[in-house]
């Protein structure tokens, strides 16, 4: 008789989710989120308070200067227009470097200083921080600045610029620490974007401020005075012994001015300049912009703008590279009637 052999049972089906588990790898390292150290945020948001720290004063030192004594503005709508995104694109280049090479490193310092004392890196680290690598920094350029000109500055000036610079830096590392903290904690906003609206707020308030004081008479624009040739002629003295007399005929005679000549060394040295000569009344679009004086004896050849008020009128030539800054003025002697 012929056995038959039962057959062999079925074996279940294993799911699909126990062969998956069972086909990974068992030593497999679980998968970790990365995790935002949060430099980037930190980083935009100082740049942030810096632009907008220095388009504020910028645009409150304009309104004041339009009202004191200038050389002119820009004239034409696309050359102010080149001017504003000129001066906008070097404030965002130099808010960059100086978040860089300031800001940045004075919370790492406010960072590690408090994790070494087993404390959290709060507002006042970071204001000490700040206050201490703008103390270092004003000492780098204020050595690099001696060094060039081979000569100290004054020396109150240098805690004056450490004081100034801790004031500039102070809100904008803070402003990097929140934004640090708040990437960190995972925590929705932007403190970059909060500040650049704060700013601008605060820019739109100085500029209706300002429009509104000119606007109502309250402050107005500086503009040279209006002079004639007449005004002109008289005597004019630089204060220090030098004067020059401009006759209504063209006729000038100098005693003791100063003639600024190019020493060969970079700067204009003033010699002492003695003799006659004549002068013009320079004119621009029929007003009288400045002087135009020639002095032969002396080599003196130059043209003098116009400045100060109808009352007390002042000339000057710039001394030096143009753009210096330095001038050579001089003054109108007016005489007093006596009471």
């Amino acid at each position: 008789m012929t056995q038959q052999a039962e057959p062999h049972p079925i074996a279940e089906e294993i799911p699909d989710e126990a062969t998956d588990a069972a086909s990974a790898p068992c030593c497999a390292a679980p998968h970790r989120t990365a995790r935002d150290d949060g430099f980037g945020a930190a980083f935009c948001a100082s740049m942030a308070a810096l632009c907008a720290e220095t388009v504020v004063a910028a645009t409150a030192g304009v309104l004041v200067l339009l009202s004191r004594e200038h050389d002119g503005l820009p004239k034409g709508p696309v050359l102010i227009a080149a001017v504003a995104l000129g001066a906008l694109l070097l404030i965002v280049l130099l808010s960059g470097f100086v978040t860089a090479a300031v800001v940045m490193p004075a919370l790492t310092l406010a960072r590690r200083t408090a994790r070494a004392r087993e404390r959290s890196a709060g507002a006042l680290w970071t204001a000490g921080a700040t206050a201490a690598v703008a103390a270092a920094a004003v000492a780098v350029f204020g050595g690099v600045a001696a060094l060039g000109s081979l000569s100290l500055a004054w020396p109150l000036s240098y805690p004056i610029w450490w004081g100034a610079l801790t004031v500039v830096l102070v809100p904008a590392a803070l402003a990097g620490r929140a934004a640090a903290r708040r990437a960190r904690e995972s925590r929705s906003g932007s403190v970059a974007r909060r500040v650049t609206r704060d700013g601008l707020l605060a820019w739109l308030v100085v500029g209706v401020l300002g429009a509104g004081a000119y606007g109502t008479g309250l402050v107005s624009v500086y503009e040279p005075p209006r002079l004639t040739k007449s005004d002109l002629a008289g005597t004019w003295t630089d204060g220090r012994g030098g004067t020059v007399k401009l006759d209504s005929d063209g006729n000038a005679i100098a005693e003791g001015l100063d003639n600024f000549t190019w020493d060969g060394t970079g700067k204009d040295r003033p010699k002492d300049c003695d003799g006659s000569g004549t002068w013009t009344p320079v004119k621009d679009g029929g007003r009288v912009q400045g002087v135009s004086m020639r002095i032969s004896s002396c080599e003196l050849s130059r043209d003098w703008s116009v400045i100060g008020t109808e009352k007390e009128p002042r000339i000057f030539h710039e001394i030096g590279k143009p753009g210096s800054g330095k001038r050579y003025v001089l003054t109108k002697m007016v005489k007093h009637r006596k009471k």
